[in-house]
């Protein structure tokens, strides 16, 4: 089968940084299906993984990729959710060969049906940043899904990527009035047009913006960017309330503030259900469905911004190279492979 790899950890403008090569197609067992992918999406975390293996040498080469959707071609004799020619979409598992091949095994327990009224490139886009944003607001900072805690503010620093595209959307679904963080004309206007109530600059005194606002204090903040913000984020939540980041980081993080408040600090890694096979590790199969019958509903929409096309080693290195500059909103997609 095709598939984009890596053999070695190399910078994107190195021609060698991806390689088109040829793998042997895998075969199901147990609750995997064997995915034939249609369209790919890259995340930071590709770029970070690409970039993070030091002088390491990958061989048989590593195929990187976690946001996909496809056909199921196959699948092993313990899967129960799926059955050939489903269609679907799905994040994967660090652990495991990525998404960037013509075939994917990947467990029914972490895959969704791809919505009904999105084509393929569309419905990449979705999996991993919704499962982050969902996981962030609903399971992390214990925000009814539903709209019980209609009315209550949320925080979102760095709206205007990935994971805040969704998250602005699911937010507002939930009844929560949403204040975004962008730092350009053009973020500030992707984030309004997604449903934020209010939009502010994070290069700038955050709190002095929300406190114009008429809020002394938010309920929920997620920390969608870098923990630069932490400081801010301790003065901005509200006695009791939740911060949740996504942000790996040895930075500093004074703690006395959030103790004087009683407020949780809460951390999001959407592989982690299926990196330790948690018991719960099937929630990502129901909560895909859920957003996927939401999209399906006009309640939500995709997040798509870039396509290119089709799915090789040049084509993988434009989209890592657009990531890298941080400037992306929405995000990128490569579909069909050749």
């Amino acid at each position: 089968m095709k598939a984009v790899a890596i053999t070695r950890y190399l910078p994107i403008d190195r021609e060698d940084a991806f390689v088109d090569v040829d793998l042997p197609k895998p075969a199901p067992a147990g609750r995997d299906i064997l995915v034939a992918v249609k369209a790919v999406s890259v995340n930071p975390v590709d770029t970070k993984v690409r970039r993070g293996g030091g002088d390491a040498v990958e061989d048989p080469p590593r195929v990187l990729g976690w946001d996909a959707s496809g056909v199921v071609e196959a699948v092993g004799p313990d899967v129960t959710f799926f059955k050939p020619g489903d269609e679907v979409f799905y994040s994967g598992d660090i652990t495991r060969a990525g998404s960037n091949s013509e075939f994917q095994l990947v467990d029914e327990r972490i895959v969704g049906a791809k919505p009904a009224t999105l084509g393929f490139a569309e419905a990449a886009a979705l999996p991993l940043t919704t499962i982050t944003a969902y996981e962030s607001f609903f399971d992390r900072l214990g925000i009814d899904r539903d709209g019980a805690d209609a009315g209550q503010s949320l925080l979102i620093i760095g709206a205007g990527g990935g994971v805040g595209s969704i998250g602005i959307q699911l937010a507002k679904a939930a009844g929560l009035t949403v204040i975004a963080t962008a730092s350009r004309p053009e973020t500030s206007a992707w984030v309004t047009e997604l449903g934020a109530d209010h939009v502010i600059n994070h290069r700038e005194d955050m709190v002095a913006q929300v406190r114009a606002l008429g809020i002394e204090f938010v309920d929920h903040i997620a920390i969608f960017n870098d923990m630069r913000h932490w400081a801010t984020a301790v003065e901005l939540i509200r006695p009791q309330g939740g911060i949740v980041s996504i942000d790996n980081t040895d930075a500093p993080m004074p703690m006395a503030d959030m103790k004087t408040k009683a407020a949780s600090l809460h951390w999001e890694f959407m592989f982690a259900r299926a990196k330790f096979e948690t018991p719960d590790m099937e929630e990502q199969h129901r909560l895909l469905n859920h957003v996927s019958a939401e999209i399906d509903a006009g309640r939500i929409r995709t997040t798509l911004e870039t396509v290119l096309n089709p799915i090789n080693a040049a084509n993988l290195r434009k989209a890592h190279a657009l990531i890298e500059t941080g400037t992306a909103k929405g995000k990128v997609v490569i579909e069909t492979f050749e």
